[in-house]
Protein backbone atom coordinates (compact mmCIF):
# COMPACT_ATOMS: atom_id res chain seq x y z
CA UNK A 1 0.00 0.00 0.00
CA UNK A 2 1.77 3.20 -0.97
CA UNK A 3 0.30 6.51 0.19
CA UNK A 4 0.65 10.28 0.84
CA UNK A 5 0.33 12.08 -2.84
CA UNK A 6 2.46 15.55 -3.58
CA UNK A 7 0.64 17.42 -6.20
CA UNK A 8 3.24 19.41 -8.42
CA UNK A 9 1.43 22.22 -10.14
CA UNK A 10 -1.64 24.23 -9.39
CA UNK A 11 -3.01 25.10 -12.46
CA UNK A 12 -6.81 24.27 -13.80
CA UNK A 13 -5.63 19.92 -14.05
CA UNK A 14 -4.29 20.45 -10.71
CA UNK A 15 -7.14 21.93 -8.88
CA UNK A 16 -9.28 18.82 -10.02
CA UNK A 17 -6.96 15.72 -9.47
CA UNK A 18 -6.73 17.58 -5.70
CA UNK A 19 -10.17 17.97 -5.34
CA UNK A 20 -10.60 13.95 -6.25
CA UNK A 21 -6.98 12.96 -4.20
CA UNK A 22 -9.60 14.46 -1.03
CA UNK A 23 -12.37 12.65 -1.98
CA UNK A 24 -10.22 9.66 -1.07
CA UNK A 25 -8.09 10.50 1.05
CA UNK A 26 -8.83 7.85 3.52
CA UNK A 27 -6.63 5.56 0.83
CA UNK A 28 -4.57 8.27 -0.23
CA UNK A 29 -3.55 9.58 3.03
CA UNK A 30 -2.03 13.14 3.29
CA UNK A 31 -2.34 15.34 0.01
CA UNK A 32 0.63 17.86 -1.00
CA UNK A 33 0.10 20.43 -2.95
CA UNK A 34 2.87 22.65 -4.45
CA UNK A 35 4.38 25.17 -7.04
CA UNK A 36 6.44 28.40 -7.89
CA UNK A 37 3.28 30.79 -6.80
CA UNK A 38 1.83 28.94 -3.22
CA UNK A 39 -0.89 31.26 -2.98
CA UNK A 40 -2.68 29.07 -5.98
CA UNK A 41 -1.91 25.62 -4.01
CA UNK A 42 -3.84 27.63 -1.04
CA UNK A 43 -6.48 28.45 -3.60
CA UNK A 44 -7.19 25.22 -4.71
CA UNK A 45 -7.45 23.92 -0.86
CA UNK A 46 -10.08 26.90 -0.39
CA UNK A 47 -12.09 25.02 -2.90
CA UNK A 48 -11.41 21.63 -1.59
CA UNK A 49 -12.86 22.89 1.77
CA UNK A 50 -15.45 24.92 0.38
CA UNK A 51 -16.81 22.09 -1.42
CA UNK A 52 -16.87 19.54 1.14
CA UNK A 53 -14.51 17.19 -0.88
CA UNK A 54 -12.35 16.18 2.08
CA UNK A 55 -13.47 12.35 2.78
CA UNK A 56 -11.45 12.00 6.20
CA UNK A 57 -11.52 15.11 8.07
CA UNK A 58 -8.39 14.79 9.90
CA UNK A 59 -5.95 13.57 6.52
CA UNK A 60 -4.00 16.65 5.60
CA UNK A 61 -4.43 18.64 2.97
CA UNK A 62 -1.24 21.38 2.93
CA UNK A 63 0.90 23.26 0.35
CA UNK A 64 4.56 24.02 -0.05
CA UNK A 65 6.54 26.49 -2.47
CA UNK A 66 8.53 24.48 -4.95
CA UNK A 67 10.67 25.22 -8.23
CA UNK A 68 10.10 21.46 -9.50
CA UNK A 69 13.21 22.73 -12.30
CA UNK A 70 15.25 22.25 -8.99
CA UNK A 71 15.39 18.22 -8.56
CA UNK A 72 17.32 18.24 -5.54
CA UNK A 73 14.58 20.82 -3.59
CA UNK A 74 12.39 18.87 -4.97
CA UNK A 75 13.76 15.31 -3.90
CA UNK A 76 14.01 17.21 -0.95
CA UNK A 77 10.19 17.80 -0.64
CA UNK A 78 9.04 14.35 -1.81
CA UNK A 79 11.21 12.95 1.34
CA UNK A 80 9.55 15.73 4.39
CA UNK A 81 6.39 15.27 3.14
CA UNK A 82 6.38 11.43 3.33
CA UNK A 83 4.91 11.20 -0.44
CA UNK A 84 5.28 7.70 -1.87
CA UNK A 85 2.78 9.28 -5.17
CA UNK A 86 3.73 12.22 -6.81
CA UNK A 87 1.40 13.67 -9.36
CA UNK A 88 3.13 15.95 -11.72
CA UNK A 89 0.24 17.93 -12.99
CA UNK A 90 2.49 21.19 -13.73
CA UNK A 91 4.28 22.47 -16.86
CA UNK A 92 5.12 20.04 -19.16
CA UNK A 93 8.47 21.98 -19.21
CA UNK A 94 9.29 20.43 -15.86
CA UNK A 95 8.10 16.54 -16.69
CA UNK A 96 12.30 15.59 -16.81
CA UNK A 97 13.40 17.03 -13.59
CA UNK A 98 9.66 16.01 -11.78
CA UNK A 99 10.32 12.08 -12.85
CA UNK A 100 14.23 12.63 -12.09
CA UNK A 101 13.23 13.76 -8.63
CA UNK A 102 10.85 10.88 -8.19
CA UNK A 103 13.84 8.15 -9.34
CA UNK A 104 16.19 9.50 -6.97
CA UNK A 105 13.64 9.76 -4.22
CA UNK A 106 12.16 6.23 -5.06
CA UNK A 107 8.59 6.96 -5.60
CA UNK A 108 6.01 6.35 -8.24
CA UNK A 109 5.52 9.51 -10.89
CA UNK A 110 2.45 10.08 -13.12
CA UNK A 111 1.97 12.87 -15.66
CA UNK A 112 -1.02 13.73 -17.98
CA UNK A 113 1.39 15.26 -21.07
CA UNK A 114 4.39 14.43 -22.29
CA UNK A 115 7.89 16.46 -21.76
CA UNK A 116 8.92 19.68 -24.06
CA UNK A 117 11.81 21.87 -24.24
CA UNK A 118 11.00 25.42 -24.32
CA UNK A 119 13.17 25.88 -27.77
CA UNK A 120 11.76 22.84 -29.56
CA UNK A 121 8.53 22.49 -30.98
CA UNK A 122 7.27 19.29 -32.44
CA UNK A 123 10.44 17.25 -32.40
CA UNK A 124 10.33 14.53 -34.39
CA UNK A 125 8.38 10.71 -33.73
CA UNK A 126 8.24 8.74 -31.19
CA UNK A 127 8.21 11.55 -29.00
CA UNK A 128 8.47 9.70 -26.14
CA UNK A 129 11.61 8.05 -27.48
CA UNK A 130 13.40 11.52 -27.24
CA UNK A 131 12.99 11.65 -23.52
CA UNK A 132 10.94 10.01 -21.17
CA UNK A 133 11.42 6.41 -22.66
CA UNK A 134 15.28 7.03 -22.47
CA UNK A 135 15.05 6.95 -18.30
CA UNK A 136 12.91 3.74 -18.51
CA UNK A 137 15.81 1.09 -18.15
CA UNK A 138 16.73 3.26 -14.70
CA UNK A 139 13.00 3.00 -13.26
CA UNK A 140 13.07 -0.70 -14.24
CA UNK A 141 16.31 -0.86 -12.07
CA UNK A 142 15.08 0.81 -9.29
CA UNK A 143 11.07 -1.17 -9.57
CA UNK A 144 10.01 2.51 -9.79
CA UNK A 145 6.13 2.77 -11.36
CA UNK A 146 6.39 5.71 -13.73
CA UNK A 147 3.25 6.33 -15.57
CA UNK A 148 3.22 8.42 -18.66
CA UNK A 149 0.24 10.13 -20.13
CA UNK A 150 -2.73 9.23 -17.51
CA UNK A 151 -4.92 12.12 -18.25
CA UNK A 152 -7.93 11.79 -21.24
CA UNK A 153 -5.95 12.21 -24.13
CA UNK A 154 -3.36 11.06 -23.93
CA UNK A 155 -4.66 8.47 -20.85
CA UNK A 156 -7.90 6.66 -20.98
CA UNK A 157 -8.09 6.95 -24.62
CA UNK A 158 -4.76 4.90 -24.45
CA UNK A 159 -6.46 2.75 -22.06
CA UNK A 160 -9.90 2.86 -24.60
CA UNK A 161 -6.91 0.71 -27.38
CA UNK A 162 -6.46 -1.48 -24.84
CA UNK A 163 -9.85 -2.08 -24.20
CA UNK A 164 -10.57 -2.83 -27.42
CA UNK A 165 -7.60 -4.64 -27.81
CA UNK A 166 -8.85 -7.09 -24.72
CA UNK A 167 -12.32 -7.40 -25.19
CA UNK A 168 -13.44 -6.68 -28.89
CA UNK A 169 -11.10 -7.46 -31.42
CA UNK A 170 -8.61 -9.91 -33.12
CA UNK A 171 -7.85 -7.50 -35.78
CA UNK A 172 -7.37 -3.98 -35.56
CA UNK A 173 -7.38 -1.53 -38.99
CA UNK A 174 -7.73 1.79 -37.50
CA UNK A 175 -8.20 3.94 -34.46
CA UNK A 176 -9.56 7.49 -34.82
CA UNK A 177 -9.44 9.23 -31.57
CA UNK A 178 -11.81 12.43 -31.51
CA UNK A 179 -12.28 14.97 -29.37
CA UNK A 180 -14.71 18.07 -29.20
CA UNK A 181 -15.59 20.80 -26.93
CA UNK A 182 -19.73 21.52 -27.59
CA UNK A 183 -19.64 24.08 -25.21
CA UNK A 184 -19.39 28.19 -24.61
CA UNK A 185 -17.20 30.44 -22.92
CA UNK A 186 -19.25 33.55 -23.94
CA UNK A 187 -15.62 34.94 -24.52
CA UNK A 188 -14.27 36.28 -27.94
CA UNK A 189 -11.58 33.85 -28.21
CA UNK A 190 -9.51 31.52 -25.17
CA UNK A 191 -8.30 28.01 -25.21
CA UNK A 192 -8.84 25.81 -22.82
CA UNK A 193 -5.73 24.77 -21.14
CA UNK A 194 -2.51 26.86 -20.91
CA UNK A 195 -1.98 28.79 -24.42
CA UNK A 196 1.18 28.49 -24.61
CA UNK A 197 0.87 25.08 -24.63
CA UNK A 198 -1.86 24.37 -26.35
CA UNK A 199 -1.03 26.50 -29.85
CA UNK A 200 2.99 24.51 -29.53
CA UNK A 201 0.62 21.31 -30.44
CA UNK A 202 -0.63 23.24 -33.90
CA UNK A 203 2.58 23.99 -35.66
CA UNK A 204 2.48 20.60 -37.73
CA UNK A 205 0.71 17.65 -38.06
CA UNK A 206 2.60 14.12 -36.86
CA UNK A 207 0.11 11.46 -37.25
CA UNK A 208 0.42 7.41 -37.92
CA UNK A 209 -0.76 6.40 -41.12
CA UNK A 210 -0.10 2.78 -42.84
CA UNK A 211 1.97 1.78 -40.32
CA UNK A 212 4.44 4.98 -40.98
CA UNK A 213 5.23 8.29 -39.43
CA UNK A 214 3.28 11.43 -42.03
CA UNK A 215 3.80 15.03 -41.26
CA UNK A 216 1.10 17.33 -42.72
CA UNK A 217 0.10 20.78 -42.28
CA UNK A 218 -2.18 21.50 -39.44
CA UNK A 219 -5.66 21.95 -40.39
CA UNK A 220 -5.70 20.64 -43.64
CA UNK A 221 -7.77 17.59 -43.42
CA UNK A 222 -10.73 17.65 -41.44
CA UNK A 223 -13.56 15.59 -41.42
CA UNK A 224 -17.74 15.78 -40.02
CA UNK A 225 -18.66 13.11 -37.20
CA UNK A 226 -21.79 12.76 -35.51
CA UNK A 227 -21.45 12.36 -32.07
CA UNK A 228 -23.02 10.87 -29.23
CA UNK A 229 -25.12 13.31 -27.30
CA UNK A 230 -23.30 16.70 -29.41
CA UNK A 231 -24.38 15.63 -32.61
CA UNK A 232 -22.49 16.89 -36.15
CA UNK A 233 -18.88 18.20 -35.28
CA UNK A 234 -16.56 19.32 -37.55
CA UNK A 235 -12.82 17.66 -36.47
CA UNK A 236 -9.77 18.36 -38.06
CA UNK A 237 -6.02 16.01 -38.46
CA UNK A 238 -3.88 17.06 -34.96
CA UNK A 239 -0.64 15.28 -34.03
CA UNK A 240 -1.16 14.59 -29.83
CA UNK A 241 1.08 12.66 -27.51
CA UNK A 242 -1.03 9.35 -27.35
CA UNK A 243 0.07 8.51 -30.83
CA UNK A 244 3.59 8.59 -30.04
CA UNK A 245 3.12 5.65 -27.76
CA UNK A 246 0.39 3.47 -29.32
CA UNK A 247 2.13 3.29 -32.36
CA UNK A 248 4.58 1.38 -30.92
CA UNK A 249 2.00 -0.72 -27.79
CA UNK A 250 -1.07 -1.09 -30.28
CA UNK A 251 -0.77 -3.08 -33.25
CA UNK A 252 -2.99 -0.82 -35.71
CA UNK A 253 -2.35 0.02 -39.60
CA UNK A 254 -3.21 3.57 -38.60
CA UNK A 255 -3.77 5.69 -35.34
CA UNK A 256 -4.54 9.62 -36.23
CA UNK A 257 -6.18 11.98 -33.35
CA UNK A 258 -8.92 14.45 -34.18
CA UNK A 259 -9.78 17.60 -32.66
CA UNK A 260 -13.00 20.28 -33.26
CA UNK A 261 -12.20 23.44 -33.87
CA UNK A 262 -15.04 26.44 -34.89
CA UNK A 263 -14.89 28.21 -38.13
CA UNK A 264 -14.01 31.45 -35.29
CA UNK A 265 -11.24 29.31 -33.72
CA UNK A 266 -9.98 28.77 -36.99
CA UNK A 267 -9.87 32.07 -38.14
CA UNK A 268 -8.09 33.63 -35.44
CA UNK A 269 -5.92 31.11 -34.82
CA UNK A 270 -4.59 31.39 -38.51
CA UNK A 271 -4.29 35.46 -38.25
CA UNK A 272 -2.41 35.19 -34.72
CA UNK A 273 -0.33 32.56 -36.68
CA UNK A 274 0.23 34.44 -40.00
CA UNK A 275 1.75 37.23 -38.31
CA UNK A 276 3.95 35.41 -36.63
CA UNK A 277 2.76 35.74 -32.62
CA UNK A 278 2.57 32.11 -32.07
CA UNK A 279 6.04 31.69 -32.41
CA UNK A 280 8.11 30.74 -29.47
CA UNK A 281 11.28 32.35 -30.59
CA UNK A 282 12.27 35.58 -29.05
CA UNK A 283 11.85 38.96 -30.77
CA UNK A 284 12.88 42.35 -30.03
CA UNK A 285 10.83 45.31 -29.69
CA UNK A 286 11.23 49.14 -30.22
CA UNK A 287 11.98 49.86 -26.93
CA UNK A 288 14.87 47.34 -27.08
CA UNK A 289 12.71 44.61 -24.87
CA UNK A 290 13.12 40.62 -25.78
CA UNK A 291 10.11 38.98 -25.76
CA UNK A 292 8.44 35.90 -26.39
CA UNK A 293 5.50 36.50 -28.74
CA UNK A 294 4.00 33.49 -27.94
CA UNK A 295 4.07 34.22 -24.48
CA UNK A 296 2.51 37.82 -25.22
CA UNK A 297 -0.47 36.16 -26.93
CA UNK A 298 -0.51 33.70 -23.46
CA UNK A 299 -0.79 36.84 -21.06
CA UNK A 300 -3.21 39.03 -22.88
CA UNK A 301 -5.83 35.98 -23.18
CA UNK A 302 -8.08 34.38 -20.25
CA UNK A 303 -6.86 31.90 -18.15
CA UNK A 304 -8.55 28.79 -18.52
CA UNK A 305 -9.28 28.24 -14.98
CA UNK A 306 -11.15 31.32 -15.10
CA UNK A 307 -14.00 30.00 -17.90
CA UNK A 308 -15.37 27.43 -15.11
CA UNK A 309 -18.13 29.47 -13.68
CA UNK A 310 -19.24 30.35 -17.71
CA UNK A 311 -18.72 27.61 -19.23
CA UNK A 312 -21.70 25.61 -20.71
CA UNK A 313 -22.45 22.78 -22.80
CA UNK A 314 -20.70 19.15 -23.02
CA UNK A 315 -17.56 17.47 -24.25
CA UNK A 316 -16.85 14.36 -26.04
CA UNK A 317 -13.81 12.49 -26.76
CA UNK A 318 -13.77 9.04 -27.98
CA UNK A 319 -12.17 6.06 -29.78
CA UNK A 320 -13.80 5.00 -33.06
CA UNK A 321 -12.14 1.81 -34.30
CA UNK A 322 -12.49 -0.47 -36.79
CA UNK A 323 -11.12 -4.15 -37.37
CA UNK A 324 -12.44 -7.31 -37.01
CA UNK A 325 -13.81 -9.66 -34.30
CA UNK A 326 -14.54 -13.75 -35.09
CA UNK A 327 -13.05 -12.90 -39.13
CA UNK A 328 -16.00 -10.45 -38.69
CA UNK A 329 -15.57 -6.43 -40.18
CA UNK A 330 -16.52 -4.75 -37.04
CA UNK A 331 -16.34 -0.97 -35.82
CA UNK A 332 -17.33 0.94 -32.65
CA UNK A 333 -17.06 4.21 -30.78
CA UNK A 334 -15.93 4.02 -27.18
CA UNK A 335 -16.30 7.77 -25.99
CA UNK A 336 -17.31 9.47 -22.74
CA UNK A 337 -19.65 12.81 -22.09
CA UNK A 338 -18.65 15.37 -20.12
CA UNK A 339 -21.15 18.04 -18.88
CA UNK A 340 -19.61 21.42 -17.86
CA UNK A 341 -21.99 22.60 -15.67
CA UNK A 342 -21.62 19.69 -13.58
CA UNK A 343 -18.36 19.67 -13.24
CA UNK A 344 -18.26 23.11 -12.10
CA UNK A 345 -20.73 22.32 -9.28
CA UNK A 346 -18.86 19.33 -8.08
CA UNK A 347 -15.03 20.79 -8.11
CA UNK A 348 -15.19 24.45 -9.46
CA UNK A 349 -13.76 23.33 -12.79
CA UNK A 350 -14.72 23.12 -16.45
CA UNK A 351 -15.14 19.64 -17.93
CA UNK A 352 -11.76 19.90 -20.31
CA UNK A 353 -9.49 20.09 -16.87
CA UNK A 354 -12.15 17.55 -15.12
CA UNK A 355 -11.36 14.95 -18.08
CA UNK A 356 -7.82 15.00 -17.28
CA UNK A 357 -7.43 15.59 -13.66
CA UNK A 358 -9.82 12.56 -12.67
CA UNK A 359 -8.24 10.25 -14.92
CA UNK A 360 -4.72 11.44 -12.74
CA UNK A 361 -6.44 10.73 -9.72
CA UNK A 362 -7.71 7.12 -10.26
CA UNK A 363 -4.28 6.40 -10.85
CA UNK A 364 -3.07 7.26 -7.75
CA UNK A 365 -5.54 5.16 -6.13
CA UNK A 366 -4.80 2.20 -8.72
CA UNK A 367 -1.20 2.55 -7.33
CA UNK A 368 -1.79 2.88 -4.20
CA UNK A 369 -3.58 0.16 -3.98
CA UNK A 370 -1.31 -2.06 -6.06
CA UNK A 371 -3.95 -2.75 -8.91
CA UNK A 372 -1.24 -0.61 -11.49
CA UNK A 373 2.48 -1.44 -9.99
CA UNK A 374 4.80 -2.13 -13.14
CA UNK A 375 7.64 -1.55 -11.26
CA UNK A 376 9.10 0.05 -14.63
CA UNK A 377 7.94 2.86 -16.81
CA UNK A 378 4.78 2.50 -19.14
CA UNK A 379 2.43 4.18 -21.12
CA UNK A 380 -1.40 3.78 -20.34
CA UNK A 381 -2.19 0.97 -23.05
CA UNK A 382 0.58 -1.04 -21.08
CA UNK A 383 -1.62 -1.59 -17.92
CA UNK A 384 -4.88 -3.39 -17.29
CA UNK A 385 -7.75 -0.88 -18.52
CA UNK A 386 -10.54 -2.71 -16.84
CA UNK A 387 -9.91 -1.38 -13.32
CA UNK A 388 -9.15 1.92 -14.38
CA UNK A 389 -12.13 2.48 -16.39
CA UNK A 390 -14.56 0.99 -13.94
CA UNK A 391 -12.97 3.24 -11.47
CA UNK A 392 -13.47 6.04 -13.94
CA UNK A 393 -17.46 5.08 -14.20
CA UNK A 394 -17.54 5.80 -10.36
CA UNK A 395 -15.99 9.16 -10.42
CA UNK A 396 -17.58 11.04 -12.84
CA UNK A 397 -16.16 10.17 -16.33
CA UNK A 398 -18.58 6.72 -17.17
CA UNK A 399 -17.66 5.34 -20.71
CA UNK A 400 -19.81 3.98 -23.06
CA UNK A 401 -19.63 2.04 -26.13
CA UNK A 402 -21.22 2.40 -29.58
CA UNK A 403 -21.81 -0.89 -31.39
CA UNK A 404 -21.42 0.85 -34.70
CA UNK A 405 -21.13 -2.21 -36.93
CA UNK A 406 -21.15 -5.65 -34.23
CA UNK A 407 -19.74 -8.46 -35.29
CA UNK A 408 -22.40 -10.71 -33.94
CA UNK A 409 -26.01 -10.68 -32.91
CA UNK A 410 -25.22 -10.10 -28.79
CA UNK A 411 -24.08 -6.51 -29.39
CA UNK A 412 -26.41 -4.41 -29.42
CA UNK A 413 -26.36 -0.82 -31.62
CA UNK A 414 -26.96 1.18 -28.20
CA UNK A 415 -24.70 2.22 -26.23
CA UNK A 416 -23.06 0.62 -23.04
CA UNK A 417 -21.57 1.30 -20.15
CA UNK A 418 -17.93 -0.34 -20.14
CA UNK A 419 -18.02 -0.21 -16.38
CA UNK A 420 -20.85 -1.73 -15.91
CA UNK A 421 -19.94 -4.06 -18.59
CA UNK A 422 -17.15 -5.11 -16.66
CA UNK A 423 -18.55 -5.48 -13.32
CA UNK A 424 -21.60 -8.37 -14.81
CA UNK A 425 -18.59 -10.24 -16.25
CA UNK A 426 -16.63 -10.10 -13.18
CA UNK A 427 -20.10 -11.62 -11.46
CA UNK A 428 -20.32 -13.91 -13.74
CA UNK A 429 -16.91 -15.48 -13.25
Amino acid sequence: MKRNVLIIGAGAVAHVAAHKCAQHNDVLGDICIASRTQYKCDAIIDSVVRKNNIKNKSGRLFSREINAMDVPATVKLIKETNSQIVLNLGSAFVNMSVLEACIQAGVSYMDTAIHEEPDRVCEDPPWYGNYEWKRKDRCTQRGINAILGVGFDPGVVNAYCALAVKHHFDEIDTVDIMDVNAGSHGKYFATNFDPEINFREFIKVWTWIDRTWVCKPIHEDKMVYTFPVVGKQTVYLNGHDELHSLSKNIDANSIRFWMGFSDHYINVFTVLKNIGLLSHQPVITSEGLEVVPLKVVKACLPDPSTLAQVYTGKTCIGNLIKGKKDGKEKEIFIYNICDHKKCYEEVESQAISYTAGVPAAAAALLVANGTWNPKTMVNVEELDPDPFIELLDKNGLPTEIKFVKPSNSDESKEKKSAGTRARSKAKAQ
